[in-house]
């Protein structure tokens, strides 16, 4: 019988920790010599690779660890860290836009109320800015059918500004994701963001994470927050 291929792993060159790829952020060389990231890792040329958090980026940058790993002169923007997370918070909000076209996204308390209560629900989304009785409320729904069991996934990264651009609404505050190959992208790309602004340089996560969310002994039952 086959042996099962092993992910594929590659060394910080922060930490010097082997991880798999999808721990870390690749970097290439750009003509010109600037550093540039390459999340889809598909660019050409010779990569390195760095923890995928803010402050391992930072870390390089300000140590120059991308001149050693490259072993040439390089060219860094200042604020990369800061660069990458926005590439991240872009490719959430576009993963979110496309599960919207896919008719997979419900806003709207009433709305995300009901979906709760009777749909295969993926995702529960609250603005980052949602007042806390609107999500009392919803975590209520969410334990009368689901128990104290895992509930649904909860998104707090988002501010309700960009929601309203990603989804092409106005005042977005609650919103549900519908199950599908959609709404799971989605979910990957943003727990990828709140892995990043939140972990440290050897990817180790913050006590609390970048979407704002409570410790886990404090968050309402039947939900769980990414």
């Amino acid at each position: 019988m086959a042996k099962t291929a092993a992910p594929l792993e590659r060394t910080c060159i922060v930490g010097r920790a082997t991880l798999p790829v999808d721990e870390l952020i690749r970097f290439v060389l750009a003509p010109d010599g600037t550093v540039v990231p390459d999340l889809k890792r598909d660019l050409p040329g010779r990569g390195v690779w760095v923890t995928a958090s803010a402050e391992a980026v930072a870390t390089a940058e300000k140590k120059r660890l991308f001149a050693r790993g490259f072993k040439a002169e390089v060219r860094v923007e200042p604020g990369l860290a800061e660069r990458v997370g926005t590439l991240l918070e872009r490719a959430a909000l576009g993963a979110l836009a496309m599960a919207n076209k896919a008719g997979l996204v419900v806003t709207g308390f009433g709305k995300v109320e009901t979906a709760l209560g009777r749909d295969a629900v993926a995702v529960l989304i609250h603005a980052s800015d949602a007042a806390p009785d609107g999500i009392r409320k919803l975590a209520a729904v969410t334990k009368r059918r689901f128990g104290d069991g895992p509930g649904v996934p909860v998104v707090r990264s988002i501010a309700s500004e960009q929601l309203d651009l990603a989804l092409g609404r106005s005042n977005v505050i609650h919103a549900a994701v519908l199950e599908g190959r959609a709404a799971a992208a989605f979910l990957e790309r943003e727990r990828a963001l709140v892995r990043f602004r939140a972990s440290g340089a050897d990817g180790t996560a913050a006590e609390e994470s970048a979407s704002g969310a409570t410790k886990a002994g404090d968050r309402p039952a039947g939900q769980k927050t990414v």
